[in-house]
């Protein structure tokens, strides 16, 4: 189980935590991303685009990845990551630590720049892959390597809630470090 590094941070956790249990857990029968089947569905972009939890989210992401020398920007593969990687941009320049944000398209443009990441220039850099949750890893590892192609340094995956269902173990095969600021122990739930 994670906790934040100050007593403020974890009280916003602990409110995200709530907020999350009363508004973003749906119970009954889904289809994850990753095809696998699950009895309730936590659905992050309920919270990632309110304004109740998104200044907490940048607080919280911003502390789990706080630890990492030298990272420039934070992102991911649109649309999950968006949200989240404004959130952290936001909050790093209030706290006095500026972190630049990336969107990777799930494709590269077939018009204008043909680019399929935009924002910060990311080659050369360290940088940080951003999640809501994430079941099996893979679309972090999709944005890792568009990341890697553009010769950016994807040091980590920061995600929001870990499903505990194998994201972590194909991340670290990956040669990165799994973060994540909020576990199923922590919601009440079971691994599916």
């Amino acid at each position: 189980m994670t906790v934040a590094s100050t007593p403020e941070l974890e009280a916003d956790r602990q409110n995200l935590i709530a907020l999350i249990t009363d508004e973003a857990v749906f119970h009954g029968d889904f289809t994850l991303s990753s095809g696998k089947k699950a009895t309730y569905y936590v659905d992050m972009r309920r919270l990632t685009l309110d304004h109740r939890a998104a200044p907490a989210i940048g607080r919280i992401m911003l502390d789990l990845i706080g630890e990492i020398d030298g990272v420039v920007a934070v992102g991911g593969l649109t649309l999950g990551a968006d949200p989240i990687a404004n959130a952290v941009l936001h909050e790093s320049v209030r706290a006095g630590t500026p972190l630049d944000a990336f969107v990777v398209r799930k494709e590269p443009k077939d018009h204008g720049r043909g680019r399929q990441i935009e924002g910060a220039d990311v080659a050369g850099k360290r940088v940080v892959v951003v999640e809501d949750t994430s079941t099996t890893g893979q679309s972090a590892l999709k944005a890792v390597d568009a990341l890697r192609r553009e010769g950016a340094e994807p040091v980590a995956v920061a995600v929001i809630v870990d499903r505990k269902t194998g994201a972590q173990a194909a991340v670290e095969e990956a040669g990165l470090q799994w973060l994540a600021a909020i576990d199923l122990d922590d919601l009440g739930l079971a691994p599916q």
